[in-house]
């Protein structure tokens, strides 16, 4: 196994014979850098690795972003691109309920595999809000032929979409549980002015 270095600032993880002049994560200098052993099992770093969650978790978010958006779009300016709009919206309300669940599917398995367990409170947030927010996709799912709804379609997607951030910012935090940063920067003096 290859040796690995952290950047203490930032949290970034990589091997020490990769390391150039500064952190490619934050650009710090090198000397930043300390040693670091991995803390999880090969066979789980192997799931991980395989970034299962981010992307399901990226693919969904990007589809409860385009729905209110598309909506207000069509409610603003309803002749622009009206057909255009109407095949996104009905894409995208298509594919969200499938996209949600493997999101969901996928953040048990690397919350299992990366804390052992779905008990902490972050996690069960996060299980929370990725419920609503699949609740909140069959709904558009099935009012999707309610065509004359475009107000009650801008309500539900946007609700989903205060879910959707709320489990971001929870999906935030546990990032920085994962990646901690321990040195602490120093502030910039400020330069005497001259005149």
């Amino acid at each position: 196994m290859k040796e690995l270095v952290r950047c203490r600032p930032c949290g970034f993880v990589m091997e020490k014979d990769k390391l150039g002049d500064v952190c490619p994560a934050c650009g710090l200098p090198h000397k930043v850098f300390e040693p670091y052993r991995e803390k999880v099992s090969l066979n789980r770093l192997m799931i991980l690795n395989l970034d299962l969650h981010p992307i399901a978790i990226h693919l969904s978010q990007s589809f409860m972003v385009l729905i209110p958006l598309l909506f207000l779009k069509q409610i603003l300016t309803p002749n622009f691109y009206s057909q255009e709009s109407d095949i996104i919206i009905e894409f995208c309300i298509s594919l969200l309920p499938l996209s949600m669940l493997l999101a969901f599917i996928t953040g048990i398995i690397d919350g299992i595999t990366r804390f052992k367990s779905l008990k902490p409170p972050l996690l069960r947030n996060k299980l929370i809000f990725g419920g609503l927010i699949i609740l909140v996709s069959i709904t558009l799912f099935f009012m999707k032929n309610m065509n004359d709804q475009k107000g009650l379609f801008l309500l539900i997607s946007s609700l989903g979409l205060a879910f959707a951030i709320s489990l971001g910012l929870i999906g935030k935090k546990l990032l920085n549980v994962i990646l901690p940063g321990k040195f602490p920067q120093k502030k910039a003096k400020p330069k005497p002015y001259n005149e």
